[in-house]
């Protein structure tokens, strides 16, 4: 049975922006970032028509298809509708087809299998991408996500200690084998979330887990270069967030949900 927390990885998603160009592109751009606001105000009706628009502005562009996917999805689940999680899973396989490398969309059609009794083909499809796209860290981490979710630690850390082999500098790899180590080694988990911020200082809840770690275990021994921290006994008021995911957030202007 897979825990609850497979709901949050499509909701906990990375929000990504990309650079238009101009034309069509920028028009496109434009009406994702609207619709994703309208998502986010519970605008759903709305927003799949901004994403419609953007669709009609770029008929390539893959984050217009993603959207559109991501909302009937979101539909899908809500009203147990099996024709929403068919269209759904149409939008995200033409998605993949206008980008191999669309790390939301790989996300959220592996979820959608799962929610669909398709646990198999939501690990084929993550393992091919590792295959089809061997040089790209992103499809490891996401990969070991899924792993992760189904309890599976040892092939998620494989999958992890693959990504930062090849990729030294992706905090999100370092963030994951942090989770992974928290309960069992907490010393590796005090390290690895030690180099996900290093390398990605924009994540307060890092540094939440930074410094609950070091109260829980003073004694560990930290680098002499560590960064300081502030006491976690008010969260707030050290502006940070304990509620945030467990994932690096995107610029103001969204345009993938």
């Amino acid at each position: 049975m897979l825990p609850n927390s497979r709901l949050r990885w499509l909701a906990c998603g990375v929000i990504a922006c990309f650079i238009a160009t101009a034309g069509c592109r920028m028009a496109a751009q434009g009406q994702n970032v609207d619709g994703v606001r309208l998502i986010q105000q519970g605008q759903y009706p709305a927003a799949y028509q901004r994403f419609q628009q953007a669709l009609a502005s770029d008929p390539s562009d893959p984050d217009a298809y993603y959207n559109l996917g991501a909302t009937l999805h979101l539909a899908a689940k809500q009203q147990n509708n099996r024709d929403l999680y068919a269209q759904a899973e149409q939008y995200y396989t033409r998605c993949l087809q206008m980008n191999a490398n669309h790390v939301e969309c790989h996300r959220g059609l592996a979820v959608l299998y799962v929610e669909t009794s398709r646990s198999d083909a939501a690990f084929a499809l993550m393992r091919n991408w590792t295959t089809t796209s061997p040089t790209f860290a992103e499809a490891k981490v996401e990969t070991a996500r899924l792993y992760e979710e189904f309890g599976d630690s040892a092939n998620a850390q494989a999958y992890l200690q693959q990504a930062v082999t090849q990729d030294a500098t992706n905090p999100r790899a370092y963030a994951a084998l942090g989770r992974l180590a928290e309960k069992t080694n907490p010393q590796l988990a005090l390290a690895s979330y030690e180099r996900a911020y290093a390398l990605d200082r924009n994540q307060p809840q890092l540094a939440a887990k930074v410094a609950t770690l070091r109260q829980q275990y003073p004694q560990m021994q930290l680098p002499a270069n560590a960064p300081a921290f502030p006491p976690v006994g008010n969260p707030a008021a050290n502006g940070l967030s304990p509620n945030v995911p467990m994932t690096a957030s995107g610029p103001q202007n969204r345009t993938r949900l």
